[in-house]
């Protein structure tokens, strides 16, 4: 250990880091073969601390151990002798896995031999500086002077980035001169999102911008090797060769739900990223049914995934389904068992789970006879639970040989009773992604533990591999989305079905009248992040309020009806007054309504009783009628025998006339009698799946107010013609949408989000 720890500081390592160095055993080994080597090359004395940082940053970085001697060559050699080099060498070893390694190309991508002169940084900035001016005179020193570093070091990728940095500096002084105190404040900043144009920007950046970045992170088409932890067999090179073949180099993601259930608003995180990730980068993703569970399968669920696919505005390249691929996947694992890799065991379902499951007495039986006994679960010649298939493999997470194959006599909805033995996730996903040469397998942060399994299935059946992404789930609070969970709340009566606006599946939503845009935008304002997030509902109201404030038109609802009658008009007194469907610009079109002698208002818009800073109606307080030009008073309080106020008796007089009003209210005249539902937090606590927050469990925890439901609301006669699923603001009120449920003689309206509070409002 003394040794090893003096070997360490002799190349410049302080004694602290090379103490902790050693207690990284991989990275203590390879760096002291790694100094070793380059001391056969240039002697003891020769690695100095230029050098020694060098080979400490190669073996702290190498993921390629059999390439260690050959990088230390090099950096004892002088041939490698920056971060920059270095960088670039590392790159070449990954991007060229399999040996021969060309000397010539390795040392042209490695800028052997390259010497920079201050002469051409100094042209070579000039040049940038000179291209930018206009911008950089106008902006000062607000510009972003790491665009001048960056096509610099793209011009001379082999300079000094110090050298650089302090030309650009210096050009820039001359052209601009010292900084100013305008030139010393900070530039605002875009923060928390902002809605632009219809697209959501967090932090500058649209959900396309940021899928567009991910793909710097990701691998390129054909270089899965590249990434961490991929697995390079003797047949990789060959097998990505013909995958670029297929695909020219397109990228190719999928979304792969089991049609067992609605989707929910976790999913549309996954759909965005899937199918924009493709289409921010010019490629093509897949809608494919991981169909292989034919118990818990329906047709219903089909239609309605691929429907919210659609709706949140994606078009798969196609359709397809893992069942297409039974007889290719039977074929495989019949293989699998050939090469030694799979078994045919008997153990019980309930021996089975857990992670500490006792191993197989049947792991190693003869190769022919798994043969047998496979073709014999195919044929049906064994019960249910009486034999699965099982592959020779341990999982990250610790599972011991996982189930490959298993027995159901459950006709399926697409293959009837053609099979009798299916596939599992863990055999197929993989496989069917081989197969569909997808490129980006984006999946949730809990598959990451399969994602060894991943590698080792395809490469154990030498077919092409293609890598597992993860990225972090979106959950919701104050709401459940557990297939299992949403199926006891529709079976004990809570919710009417899966598209109970109170629920958070998209079906849901969309009837609740949250725009597909809407939706979107909430993903990206959660953005592309590989950890888990659980984010509050009003966040993605926030988001549909945005969407629904530009597209959703104007009309005047009133909810709770009293009846005001204007006594100065004539009793058959009918005018037109026109409506703006949008008054903050009014060229967007307006519909009309009809003003009578006997007009409707909401009963909180009235007080009997005038209250210190109340701003609309009272026997004392005139109120102004939004859009119609009038101002009323009251003249008359008509109560019923509870002494409840029924009728106020007005008069009205001209808005121009008058003197301006504390307060404009909206009102209804020949209304149409609507349903109106009303929807609040389902759940009365934020985690209501959490038994430390709600000890009885989530059926518990529900909200008796949840749903309110005003069967005689007023709604003017502009919504008459309206479709479901059609969005308006009700002024004042918040806004709806047209419920399916809606008839020709009565329309179902509800609530979707409600309109932001105005703090000035009483």
């Amino acid at each position: 250990m003394a040794d090893t720890l003096a070997l360490f500081t002799s190349i410049g390592l302080s004694e602290q880091k090379a103490k902790e160095t050693l207690k990284n055993e991989a990275l203590s080994a390879s760096l002291k073969d790694a100094i070793v080597q380059a001391q056969r090359v240039c002697g003891a004395s020769g690695v100095d601390k230029a050098r020694g940082t060098l080979l400490y940053s190669m073996a702290s970085r190498l993921k390629d151990t059999k390439r260690l001697t050959f990088l230390s060559d090099s950096i004892a050699q002088g041939k490698i002798s920056t971060e920059l080099q270095l960088a670039a060498a590392l790159d070449f070893i990954k991007s060229h896995p399999q040996d021969p390694i060309n000397q010539k190309q390795y040392e042209e991508a490695c800028g052997v031999g390259v010497v920079v002169t201050p002469e051409q940084i100094e042209e070579a900035v000039e040049a940038v500086v000179k291209k930018h001016k206009e911008q950089l005179v106008k902006e000062r020193y607000h510009f972003n002077m790491g665009l001048l570093m960056g096509e610099a070091r793209s011009a001379l990728k082999w300079a000094d980035g110090k050298v650089i940095k302090n030309e650009v500096d210096l050009q820039v002084l001359q052209l601009l001169g010292k900084k100013t105190e305008a030139d010393l404040e900070k530039k605002a900043k875009v923060t928390n999102g902002t809605l632009f144009k219809g697209i959501f920007w967090e932090n500058g950046k649209s959900l396309m911008e940021q899928l567009r970045g991910e793909s710097l992170k990701f691998h390129k088409p054909g270089e899965n090797y590249k990434t961490e932890g991929y697995v390079v067999t003797p047949k990789t090179m060959e097998l990505l060769k013909k995958h670029l073949e297929i695909t020219g180099g397109q990228i190719r993601t999928r979304f792969p739900p089991e049609p067992n259930g609605i989707l929910h608003i976790g999913h549309a995180k996954a759909i965005n990223f899937n199918f924009g990730y493709a289409k921010a980068n010019n490629g093509i993703c897949f809608l494919r049914y991981d169909d292989t569970n034919p118990e818990k399968e329906e047709e219903k669920y089909f239609t309605a995934i691929k429907d919210m696919v659609e709706w949140l505005g994606y078009k798969p390249y196609a359709v397809t389904h893992a069942s297409d691929n039974f007889q290719q996947l039977y074929d495989l694992a019949v293989d699998l068992i050939r090469r030694g890799h799979a078994y045919v065991c008997h153990q019980k379902g309930e021996e089975l789970k857990g992670h500490n499951a006792p191993p197989s007495p049947w792991r190693d039986r003869p190769i022919e006879e798994s043969l047998v006994l496979f073709e014999r679960m195919k044929k049906g010649l064994f019960s249910e639970g009486e034999a699965t298939l099982r592959m020779k493999m341990v999982m990250e997470d610790g599972k011991m040989d996982p189930v490959a194959y298993r027995i159901k006599y459950t006709a399926h909805h697409r293959s009837g009773d053609e099979w009798c033995i299916y596939p599992t996730y863990d055999y197929t996903h993989c496989l069917c992604d081989s197969i569909e040469n997808i490129t980006h397998s984006l999946c949730t942060k809990e598959f990451q533990a399969r994602r060894s399994s991943y590698f080792w299935l395809c490469n154990a059946l030498d077919v092409y591999c293609p890598v597992q992404w993860e990225y972090g789930r979106l959950n919701l609070t104050y709401t459940v989305v557990s297939k299992r969970k949403i199926i006891k709340l529709v079976e004990t009566g809570v919710v009417r079905d899966w598209d109970d606006p109170r629920l958070f599946t998209l079906t849901a939503l969309r009837r609740r009248g949250f725009p597909p845009e809407a939706i979107n935008n909430f993903c990206a304002r959660v953005g592309v992040t590989v950890s888990q997030t659980t984010t509050e509902p009003h966040l993605l109201e926030s988001c549909v309020r945005d969407v629904l404030n530009d597209s959703a038109p104007r009309a005047m609802a009133v909810l709770e009806p009293l009846k005001c009658t204007i006594t100065n008009l004539p009793e058959n007194s009918k005018s037109d007054v026109r409506v703006p469907d949008f008054p903050a610009n009014e060229s967007k079109g307006s519909h009309v309504v009809p003003f009578t002698r006997t007009i409707f208002i909401e009963q909180s818009d009235f007080r009997e009783t005038m209250e210190k800073g109340y701003k609309r109606l009272t026997p004392e307080q005139p109120v102004g009628l939004r859009h119609a030009g009038y101002v009323i008073s009251v003249q008359k309080v008509i109560k019923d025998a509870q002494g409840k106020v029924v009728e106020l008796e007005v008069t009205c007089s001209s808005s121009e006339t008058t003197e301006k009003p504390k307060a404009f209210i909206h009102w209804v005249s020949q209304p149409l009698v609507c349903e109106v539902r009303l929807y609040e937090r389902l759940f009365l606590h934020k985690n209501p799946e959490d038994t430390s927050e709600v000890p009885n469990g989530f059926l518990s925890d529900i909200n008796p107010h949840s749903l309110q439901t005003i069967s005689g609301a007023l709604v003017d006669i502009s919504v008459k013609g309206a479709k479901a699923l059609d969005k308006f603001q009700f002024e004042r009120v918040g806004y709806f949408s047209l419920d399916p449920d809606s008839t020709a003689d009565k329309l179902v309206f509800n609530r979707t989000v409600t309109l932001k509070e105005d703090p000035g409002k009483i």
